[in-house]
């Protein structure tokens, strides 16, 4: 997927400095430039990439009219105004992409300044990229496995409650003069403590685990009113924060009822209610790429990708599968070709033998930092599969419990209805 994706598109007017007058038409912003066509003649008069900025204000022209007012560089100042919905909403989403892009420059620009990139180093980045991913794959994997033993906890509690209802029933159903009667009253009362405790103990646990955390611009209800603040994704569940680290609202993970893919940057989080609006939260960041595979993970059957955001993914699926596919052979082959680098027969397209053995592919740090990181996705592939055994043995349990625990209260049903 090309990174140069439209973000947002606003109708708005753009001042004509050497005509001096307002031309109407609309502003389109994507994660690296800024471009305004007009709804006449569809002509570009204006297109900069957003690393030219070097300020972002706003003002009014004439005193009157909002404004918002983009200067470059080479000192070239565009004026943008009657800008829908609020200049506002424009603003704090053309600034949230300018800083984010911002502050990717300058760790890239520290990172090159450090160490220049070599292939080596590119391909331990493409790895680390693989590992992380991996990890929050696990992560959520965990956690599902932890609701899993949840529910067979809550099914052993309930066959538990089962059994006293039979005893119960029993001593209902005998007659008064029967003299054991009494010993059916006798209960176990261990095991509902030593649950709960279990079940809270998980339950903090699994709202500890932070997946990713992530800068956003966000709305609520209607889109004319956005403010900056974040959106912190755990393995239970999401919370919005506002600038202030204020939470503004945390949706439990069986709460969220839909998510809404807009495009590659902006998603809308919604739980229904009956009787009572919806809670709606619509959220617009320039690092949403990397939190929506995390979130098609821990919501596969609530997340929705409209048309847009469909063709995007559409798009980007072979290619990151063939990226994949490419790092695992480019380092098993580079690693080979690195540590058995053997001279060959003969001269190739006419470079020397001395050129071709003094010009390693990747260098012996690199090498070994490739082999570690490719041993830790063996050890997280491992233990990803053997869990995901556990938990294909954990569900079959559950079947088997849940059939068993429904015929129990069907026959528990019909021995009501004798005694009533």
């Amino acid at each position: 997927m090309s990174r140069d994706v439209c973000v947002h598109t606003w109708p708005c007017s753009y001042y004509l400095e050497l005509e001096k007058q307002w031309v109407p038409g609309k502003l389109s912003l994507t994660s690296l430039s800024l471009k305004f066509m007009t709804d006449k003649t569809r002509e570009i008069l204006v297109n900069f990439p957003l690393s030219s900025i070097i300020e972002i204000k706003k003002e009014a022209s004439y005193f009157i009219f909002s404004s918002i007012t983009i200067l470059e560089k080479d000192h070239n100042k565009h004026w943008f105004s009657s800008l829908q919905p609020s200049r506002n909403v424009v603003f704090s989403i053309i600034e949230h992409f300018w800083r984010e892009m911002l502050l990717s420059q300058s760790g890239a620009a520290v990172e090159e300044s450090s160490s220049p990139m070599t292939k080596g180093k590119e391909l331990t980045g493409l790895m680390a990229c693989t590992q992380k991913r991996l990890e929050d794959t696990a992560r959520v994997l965990h956690h599902q496995g932890e609701q899993l033993d949840s529910i067979s906890r809550g099914l052993d509690k309930m066959e538990s409650d089962l059994d006293v209802a039979d005893r119960l029933l029993t001593e209902l159903e005998s007659p008064s003069w029967w003299p054991f009667s009494f010993k059916l009253w006798k209960l176990p009362s261990e095991t509902k403590p030593k649950w709960d405790a279990s079940m809270a103990s998980s339950k903090a646990l699994g709202k500890e685990g932070i997946v990713i955390k992530i800068p956003a611009v966000i709305s609520q209800k209607t889109e004319s009113h956005v403010k900056p603040g974040r959106l912190t994704v755990f393995v239970s569940g999401l919370e919005i924060h506002n600038s202030d680290s204020l939470l503004m609202h945390r949706f439990e993970r069986e709460e969220v009822d839909d998510i809404k893919v807009h495009t590659p940057y902006e998603i809308s989080i919604r739980q229904r209610f009956i009787g009572k609006p919806d809670i709606a939260y619509r959220l617009i960041s320039a690092k949403m790429p990397e939190v929506i595979p995390i979130l098609e993970v821990q919501f596969s059957k609530k997340i929705e990708f409209l048309e847009d955001a469909l063709m995007l993914r559409s798009t980007r699926t072979s290619p990151l599968a063939e990226k994949g596919y490419s790092v695992w052979h480019a380092a098993s082959g580079l690693l080979d070709r690195a540590m058995h680098c053997e001279p060959s027969s003969g001269n190739q397209e006419g470079r020397p033998l001395q050129l071709q053995m003094s010009e390693p592919l990747i260098s012996e740090g690199d090498s070994q930092e490739l082999r570690q990181i490719l041993r830790k996705l063996k050890d997280l592939a491992l233990d990803a599969e053997s869990e995901l055994e556990r938990q294909d043995e954990a569900l079959d349990g559950i079947t088997a419990a849940v059939d068993r625990t429904t015929l129990t209260i069907d026959k528990h049903n019909r021995r009501v209805k004798k005694l009533t």
